[in-house]
């Protein structure tokens, strides 16, 4: 596992971070790092005696920066869907680039990474902390987003032409490693320009990453749906309270909602199959469990059962695959499964897709955005590029863009998360 972190040459200005107030800067070196295990075992350990732990490169304000921030040009584009937090980003970055390090030229590409291709004619906007001084208080990202793949070459063009010396991109997996292809094309130019990363997205799937932001804020939105689907499900006889959740390949909003909202029976995810039919199938455990409570409560994953419904649907603009409607399908299957036996059902159905991650973001995910900005700051003058940075065992820390894009992290049903659901819920840990 490569943790090194790319650097673009000696960093020959100072900083003019000496002093916070009266407090002397919390300086970091390349030194400085943050072991990738905080669990051992006596193989790790053993393994760790014939080579150097994986560790991470720590963020934070360095002595000495690459760019003279008197001369240096940032941009600013947001990828992908909305997510809470967006805004507090970019209005971190904006701050601390013109209050702390003294950059009065920063740029946000409109609508993703088609606002960085000049034929669209999206023009940038000039961005001031005055512009974005109430950003925080509004969902979404006021500098639009778009989905898709645009043209590498014509994208460091445009780089060039504005002369952008840093490039901060927030967006999920697939913007990443488009963030990764423009780091590239920039090494092959022979350019000195940065491109840092903010991870963003909703599912909590990114590798490496205690947490990514927004997230607190959308399964805290989550909940309040989840509750309106238990007081519809008690209000109706042999009431179905079922709620489609975001998360396409990682089950986290899901089972975070369920247990903040503690008055679930069964959480479905992408992670743990299921099977529908037989004695031991979803359909007859929530038969059983409604006969016994007079009402149910559901909570399903967007990727879940998607094996169930049969055949892909194609892939999107950014190349991902298209997932059927698993909340409408398991809708229907339930009022059949109940009409064929003669038995009434009244299944409430809720989909707050849009609602959970369009959403402000709370005073933590606030909290946690503006760090996320400063570190990133932080490593871009002090001339780090291709990489992200994220928060590990605690620590802010930078990785490198091509390691956390390789994967997904998911829920793993053997450890503590799935089963603190399964205790809440008491449903069977084998619907198959």
């Amino acid at each position: 596992m490569d943790t090194h972190i790319q650097s673009l040459g000696p960093c020959l200005f100072p900083t003019p971070l000496h002093h916070i107030g009266s407090v002397e800067a919390p300086f970091k070196d390349d030194e400085d790092r943050i072991l990738f295990r905080h669990e051992t075992s006596t193989s790790q350990l053993e393994e760790e005696e014939e080579s150097s732990p994986v560790s991470f490169e720590v963020a934070g304000p360095r002595e000495r920066l690459y760019f003279d921030p008197s001369r240096t040009t940032v941009g600013i584009v947001t990828c992908g869907g909305l997510c809470p937090g967006l805004n507090d980003i970019i209005r971190g970055i904006v701050n601390q680039c013109h209050n702390q390090y003294g950059i009065n030229k920063v740029y946000g590409f409109r609508y993703g990474y088609e606002g960085m291709v000049q034929r669209y004619g999206h023009t940038p906007f000039v961005l001031r902390p005055a512009s974005v001084a109430q950003a925080h208080h509004f969902g979404g990202t006021f500098l639009g987003s778009s989905r898709g793949q645009q043209d590498v070459g014509d994208m460091v063009d445009t780089l060039e032409d504005m002369g952008v010396d840093i490039l901060f991109v927030i967006g999920g997996d697939g913007s990443l490693r488009g963030a990764s292809q423009i780091t590239k094309e920039i090494e092959r130019r022979g350019l000195k320009k940065a491109v840092v990363g903010i991870p963003k997205t909703i599912d909590n799937d990114i590798m490496f990453l205690d947490k990514s932001f927004g997230f607190e804020t959308a399964f805290a939105a989550a909940v309040q749906a989840v509750t309106c689907a238990y007081v519809e499900s008690t209000g109706a006889v042999n009431g179905v309270g079922l709620v489609k959740l975001m998360g396409r390949d990682s089950g986290f909003i899901a089972c975070y909602a369920a247990l903040a909202g503690s008055n679930v029976d069964f959480v479905l995810i992408p992670e743990v199959p299921f099977d529908l039919e037989g004695p031991r199938g979803f359909l007859e455990a929530l038969r059983y469990r409604l006969v016994r409570r007079g009402s149910v409560v559901v909570v399903v994953a967007e990727g879940a059962g998607q094996e169930l419904m049969g055949g892909g649907m194609g892939v999107d603009a950014s190349g991902n695959p298209r997932y059927g409607d698993v909340g409408l399908f398991l809708k229907d299957r339930i009022n059949g499964f109940f009409k064929e036996r003669r038995m009434e059902v009244n299944v409430k159905y809720i989909d707050p897709s849009y609602i959970v991650r369009s959403v402000p973001a709370n005073a933590q995910d606030n909290v946690y955005c503006s760090r996320l900005a400063q570190s990133a700051v932080h490593a871009a003058v002090a001339g780090k590029t291709g990489m992200l940075v994220g928060r590990w065992h605690g620590s802010f820390v930078h990785l490198p863009l091509d390691m956390v894009t390789h994967g997904r992290r998911k829920v793993d049903p053997k450890k503590e998360l799935w089963h603190s659901v399964l205790e809440s819920t008491g449903q069977p840990p084998n619907l198959r």
